[in-house]
Parts: C-alpha cells; sequence; structure tokens
C-alpha cells in the first residue's frame, strides 16, 4: 500500500504524520519518566552523544587510576553509522569512571545532551563502511577485528595508529554481524555472515600482499539470502567448541576434534523466528544463551540439548544481543528492538513472589534500563568494574550506568520508585 492509501485506509483525524508524531510524543514521555527516576534507580549514568550511531560497543581489559585523582581510566571501542557518502571510523574512547562510593548521575535532557567530560574519543581509524561489529583480541588488545558492510573482516593493530586495515581477511560474499575471538587459542577468529557462512581464520599465517584467506569454512546453517548466519561465539570454557545461530531459527554446536563433514556437532530449533544472538556462559561449559526476534531468551544445556532448560519472556520486541556478566555466573542481560535493555538474575528463577512483584515480571527479571529512545545496537559489560554496562542506540547515544546496588544486592528499597520499570514508569 502506498503513502496516500495508508493514509486513506487512516481514520480521517489520523494521519502517517500524526502517528509518528504520537510516537514520538510517547517516547519523550516515556524519557522524562525514567529520567525522573535515575536517582533511585541508578548508581551511575553517565551519556554521551556522538557524531554517528554506534552499532558496536566493547569494553578494552585494561584499567588506570592516575595518582592524585578521583577516577580510573577504562577505554570503548565504538564505531561508526555515518551517512551517504560521509567517513566512517573506528573510535578508542577513554572514560573516567568515579573511585569509591562517589555516586555519579549525570543531568541529562531528552535533546541536546550536555557534553560529557567523562567521555572522550581519543583515537580515530579510518574504516571502509560503516562498523558493525568490533571486538579485540584477548592476547592483545591492540589488535581488534571488524565487520562492516564489505564482505571482508578488517584487522587493526591500534598501538600502531593505522590509517588502513592492517589485515583483510578473506572468505565471506557478503556482510554480516557475528565475530568471535578464541580466548585460548592466538589469533584463531570465527566470523558468521548473511551468506549462509562461518569463517575461521589463523592471523599467524603469513598473509599474501595484506590478506589472509580463510583456514575454514563451514556452511551449517539452512538456506542463504539477506539473513544467513545471526552470531558465532567461542565456548569460553573449551577451545575446541563454538556456536552459532541464524535466520534457520537454529542453535548450532561445532567441536572441531570432530570431522568438518559432520558438523554441527548438534543442532536444535531454538525459536519460533531468527535467533540473532548466543553467548556462552563464562563459568558454565554447558550453558548456553540465545536471543531472537520472537521475543524470547533462551537457556540451553548442551549436553540435554533437545529443548531449552529455560525461558525468559519479558521483552515486548525482538531480541537483537545478549551478554554474561563477566563477574557473576547468574547474571545476564539482553537488548530489543525496543530501546529497552532487561538484567536477570538465574539464581532468582522459580522464586515466590507477591501479587505487586509479579505485575513487574518474573522473580528472575532484575532490572530494566530504559533510557534509550531508539533502538539499542550493542551492549558491553564492563570487565573490571562491578555492574557497569556500556549501551549505544541508533539515537547516536552512549550510556554508561550502574544500577543502584540495592537492586542486584536485594535489599529493600526505601525510595517511591520501583526498582524495575518496564514502561519507564
Amino acid at each position: 500500500m502506498d503513502r496516500d492509501g495508508l493514509i486513506n485506509y487512516l481514520p480521517k483525524w489520523e494521519t502517517l504524520g500524526d502517528i509518528i508524531s504520537k510516537q514520538n510524543r510517547d517516547i519523550i514521555e516515556e524519557y522524562k519518566s525514567w529520567k525522573m527516576n535515575t536517582p533511585y534507580l541508578y548508581d551511575l549514568i553517565i551519556i554521551k552523544a556522538l557524531e554517528w550511531p554506534s552499532l558496536t560497543v566493547q569494553w578494552l581489559p585494561d584499567r588506570e587510576e592516575p595518582g592524585g585523582e578521583d577516577y580510573a581510566i577504562q577505554k570503548l571501542i565504538l564505531g561508526t553509522q555515518a551517512y551517504e557518502d560521509d567517513p566512517n571510523y573506528l573510535y578508542i574512547a577513554q572514560v573516567k569512571l568515579p573511585l569509591g562510593e562517589e555516586e555519579l548521575v549525570e543531568e541529562v535532557t531528552f535533546q541536546g545532551y550536555h557534553p560529557s567530560p567523562k567521555v572522550q574519543i581519543n583515537q580515530r581509524i579510518k574504516h571502509d563502511g560503516e562498523v558493525h561489529r568490533a571486538r579485540y583480541m584477548p592476547q592483545n588488545s591492540n589488535v581488534i577485528a571488524t565487520k562492516s558492510v564489505k564482505p571482508e573482516v578488517y584487522l587493526f593493530d591500534i598501538s600502531k595508529h593505522p590509517t588502513e586495515p592492517d589485515l583483510k581477511l578473506m572468505g565471506h560474499t557478503t556482510e554480516g554481524f557475528g565475530l568471535s575471538w578464541s580466548k585460548f587459542k592466538h589469533g584463531h577468529l570465527l566470523s558468521g555472515s548473511f551468506d549462509g557462512h562461518i569463517c575461521l581464520w589463523d592471523i599467524n599465517v603469513t598473509p599474501r600482499n595484506k590478506t589472509l584467506e580463510a583456514m575454514n569454512i563451514f556452511k551449517i546453517h539452512e538456506g542463504e539470502g539477506v539473513e544467513g548466519v545471526q552470531d558465532v561465539d567461542w565456548n569460553l570454557k573449551n577451545e575446541n567448541i563454538f556456536g552459532s545461530v541464524g535466520a534457520d531459527n537454529c542453535l548450532n554446536i561445532c567441536d572441531l576434534r570432530k570431522p568438518a563433514d559432520s558438523l554441527p556437532t548438534l543442532s536444535v530449533v531454538g525459536h519460533e523466528n531468527i535467533v540473532t544472538s548466543l553467548a556462552f556462559n563464562p563459568y558454565n561449559e554447558y550453558l548456553v544463551a540465545t536471543g531472537s526476534i520472537d521475543e524470547t531468551v533462551k537457556l540451553f544445556d548442551i549436553r540435554k540439548f533437545y529443548k531449552p532448560v529455560h525461558t525468559l519472556t519479558s521483552h515486548k520486541d525482538s531480541v537483537y544481543q545478549i551478554g554474561w556478566n563477566p563477574k557473576e555466573e547468574t547474571i545476564i542481560a539482553s537488548s530489543d528492538h525496543g530501546r529497552r535493555l532487561l538484567v536477570w538474575d538465574l539464581s532468582r528463577i522459580g522464586e515466590v513472589q507477591t501479587p505487586e512483584k509479579a505485575e513487574d515480571g518474573p522473580p528472575e527479571l532484575l532490572f530494566i534500563h530504559g533510557g534509550h529512545t531508539s533502538e539499542i545496537s550493542d551492549f558491553s559489560w564492563s570487565p573490571c568494574e562491578e555492574w557497569i554496562i556500556a549501551s549505544v542506540a541508533e539515537d547516536n547515544v552512549l550510556h554508561i550506568w550502574q544500577m543502584a546496588d540495592h537492586i542486584y544486592n536485594d535489599e529493600d528499597d526505601e525510595h517511591d520508585a520501583p526498582e524495575k520499570a518496564p514502561e519507564a514508569s
């Protein structure tokens, strides 16, 4: 139906512009409500307006405490999604986080965010196309792999202040988002793209003309086209195992000790729609979580792979990212297309709730971050600080935040503001 047809189809008092205006008004009202409650819900809020949206964010592992200062310094990887012919960049940002028990909830506004002196972009590396995903190599955090609108995967050594990729990794035919470094094997990198392929490289192999072909290419998901393989992830306890998810609604587990023609080792139709993301638990090698367009997060035990052991069901839109807290075995977060980032505590599954608490969601739903005004693109748990998350959204805004400790410590809230604010109210 064309635009005129849509307008004629709608009630006379409601044009397409009216609908968009109403949606924007609703977002503004939700944001105002969220802002009002931030002093009660957060111990830390830092907001940085970016020049362009970033589709990716990841904390770097280093932490520094400058002598005589009241803050610690950490760094973030960001990227740009620039408009049309404007140049794109890979960013390294410096973040100043308060030390001790100091709380920092910065003044925020819906439009024209106050520029935060706590976040500064201190390295810009020109990038060929928008940056879909950027991840550092665990054995050397100066080495960063990126995915873009191009099929190649780019490698940068940021310590050399490069003006172009140090290496181009070949093997895909289309773009994608899946990217995962091996924690155990130096230089082993997995990539999943919309061509339906998973590529594995060993960057220690001598390249030719700054290009390196894939060591292995796996075709283990059904179908090809615009969706393909959505995400890949290495097991964090077993160097031979990785997982993948895709448009065929499947979660696949591969054991590289098995013959290539026998892969995947395990496969299950995990969701009712496209599976967008997966993450292995950092403490339990058998536990893997998946997120889907069907608005759920599912937990699988690969020893009992035929069905999920639990399903998390409080999202109201497609789930696009999930990530485990690196310091807490039972804590996982998930973000959706509806501007929400949910934090879950799996140790609370099955707890008895009062009727009032049950209205906020299941007992394992710990917190809802509702401060973004557009779809959340990516988020990252800090590896150094307790309970701190960085999240980016299509509204060009970076959030660095920490929920109030009375929430995850399960203390009684002395304030009137709710711990969980599903609609930021």
